[in-house]
């Protein structure tokens, strides 16, 4: 017996906790008596709001908050790392072998496209020259000489024998040209504009053909490398600014502009290789840098709801819509979310009132008040 009084005594406490929480059910309410609702009637006119705050109440109305229904663009923004080299670079390498005469090719040091670099011992190679020289013109002189005789009439001077100084003086030509270039290979010059790198060699040092020499970056622009992923493929356009950071310059932002990308995903990372050019007509920044790459796209406008006005139940999210003080609930589909705002799908026209806080107290056709309407003026 006691047992069973408990368990209504507990069952009592339970309902007249949601009674002063949510108000008398309405199909309760014709059986609770006359007596009880008349009791009830001026106490709620007596209060502010016609019983603001108590939702359910017979002739009540819930205190929430209301805004209209706006549209704005989201920001969709990817996020990925990569990695920078420089607009153009070369490794100057030896095409001759030799010993070291003198170097001209200071660390960090910017140089112009045919700035000589480094010369080698050319001692052999200029008395090679010479040579060639003498020899050809000697075979000049016997060629002359032949025309003049040929041209005074005489006739000793076979058409044979002119054929032979010329061809003569077309090897020692040759000869001439292949000295000089070999003179020319013991000078090594920049083949392009730039920075120069790091350089070990010193004066009287041999090196052999093929050896590295030194670096030229040219840094005036670099060439940032990066992954994309599957699902962002959409944002890969010929041209599209992106938005570079890197560690040695935190805060700052660089931009680059895409200029090529892969026709193809890998198939391991199911990523596309993307590269942007970054300016760096400053000089501030280096090749081999790593780089926070940023992509923003900004989509159509969508409705945008405070996250509190959404609701959950068995269908799904929704929202629920004031329509003359009445509610009703509504479907959504989020499509994304930013700090506490959603960017949702809805039948909902713009500019509709909708319950911005407050809507999990809710259920259909509730009566509601806005709480802002409500609030005494200061």
């Amino acid at each position: 017996m006691r047992t069973l009084i408990s368990v209504l005594a507990g069952a009592g406490l339970l309902f007249g906790a949601y009674v002063i929480s949510f108000g008398v059910p309405e199909r309760l309410a014709p059986y609770l008596g006359a007596a009880a609702g008349a009791e009830a009637a001026p106490s709620a006119e007596a209060r502010p709001g016609g019983g603001a705050g108590r939702p359910g109440g017979r002739g009540g109305a819930t205190s929430v908050v209301l805004a209209p229904l706006e549209a704005r663009p989201h920001d969709l923004v990817l996020r990925t790392i990569g990695s920078a080299t420089s607009l153009r670079n070369v490794e100057v390498v030896a095409s001759v072998s030799g010993e070291v005469a003198e170097v001209r090719m200071a660390a960090n040091a910017s140089v112009a496209k045919g700035d000589v670099l480094l010369r080698l011992d050319d001692r052999a190679q200029r008395l090679a020259v010479e040579i060639a020289e003498t020899e050809r013109d000697e075979a000049q002189a016997s060629l002359n000489r032949y025309n003049t005789l040929k041209d005074n009439g005489n006739l000793t001077i076979t058409d044979v024998a002119m054929a032979e100084a010329e061809v003569a003086l077309r090897l020692a030509e040759a000869n001439l040209a292949l000295a000089q270039v070999a003179l020319e290979d013991r000078t090594i010059r920049a083949p392009m504009s730039g920075r120069l790198g790091l350089s070990t060699l010193e004066t009287g040092t041999y090196v052999s053909a093929g050896t590295a020499l030194v670096t030229i970056d040219d840094s005036s622009a670099l060439i940032a490398e990066f992954e994309v992923p599957e699902r962002s493929i959409g944002l890969l356009e010929v041209g599209r600014v992106v938005q570079v950071g890197t560690p040695t310059y935190v805060g700052r932002v660089f931009e680059g502009v895409i200029t090529a990308f892969d026709s193809r995903l890998d198939s391991v990372t199911r990523s596309a290789t993307v590269r942007a050019r970054i300016d760096n007509s400053a000089g501030e920044l280096l090749s081999g840098m790593t780089f926070a790459v940023r992509m923003i796209e900004e989509t159509e406008p969508l409705p945008v709801v405070p996250s509190t006005a959404v609701t959950w139940d068995r269908s799904g999210a929704g929202i629920w819509v004031s329509d003359a003080g009445r509610v009703t609930r509504h479907p959504v589909a989020i499509r994304y979310r930013e700090g506490d705002q959603l960017w949702v799908e809805t039948d909902v026209p713009l500019g509709a009132q909708i319950v911005a806080e407050g809507a999990a107290k809710l259920r259909e056709g509730a009566q509601v008040n806005d709480a802002a309407e409500a609030r005494p003026s200061a």
